[in-house]
């Protein structure tokens, strides 16, 4: 299974959650996965496909091309491919994985997340979407979500197209044993 995995670039945060990153990706190889990102060498980016790496696991970057600047781009990546835009990346990053996990990042991230899960509530994929909550990152994110279902900007049955998590173990379990299923797009749409 290929897993793209969104995170930090920045190598300025807190070194445990370099340490959670390191060890999602580990556990991402030894399960024979292959990890798809942005292709970044820093901060939650480089973490996960370090650890990828050091447990025997594919690891592809995709990233633009004007990133090509000393130390940005991880040169141990088993491949690379490189876009001429930040939207070419997503696409790729998208079309190119069978599963996506988010891991703590910026707005870039954030934008990351709530495309793909935008499109898994449009029906445009059924693939399976993990938030790594490292630290407790994203019980606010959580709680954001969960106050858009009370106060009816969501609806309930978008609680099953994510996972959150910040045990390794269990997201890569819960992508493993994942069964696609449609969302009934009607079911989304707010006609009384």
């Amino acid at each position: 299974m290929n897993i793209c995995v969104y995170g930090a670039s920045s190598n300025k945060i807190n070194e445990s959650f370099i340490k959670a990153g390191e060890l999602l990706g580990n556990e991402i190889a030894k399960a024979g996965h292959t990890v798809v990102y942005g292709g970044g060498a820093e901060g939650m980016m480089g973490a996960v496909s370090r650890g990828a790496v050091y447990g025997g696991g594919k690891v592809i970057g995709i990233a633009p091309s004007f990133f090509k600047v000393d130390g940005t781009l991880y040169d141990k990546c088993t491949e690379f491919i490189y876009t001429e835009t930040m939207r070419e990346r997503k696409a790729l990053l998208e079309e190119k994985s069978d599963a996506f996990i988010t891991t703590p990042g910026g707005p870039g991230t954030y934008d990351e997340f709530f495309e793909i899960f935008t499109l898994r509530q449009l029906d445009k994929h059924t693939k399976p979407i993990v938030i790594y909550n490292i630290n407790g990152y994203y019980d606010k994110l959580y709680e954001i979500m969960e106050q858009a279902i009370e106060l009816d900007f969501m609806k309930p049955k978008n609680r099953d197209n994510y996972f959150i998590s910040d045990n390794p173990k269990e997201i890569i379990a819960y992508l493993e044993n994942y069964t696609p299923s449609s969302n009934g797009i009607n079911d989304f749409k707010h006609i009384k």
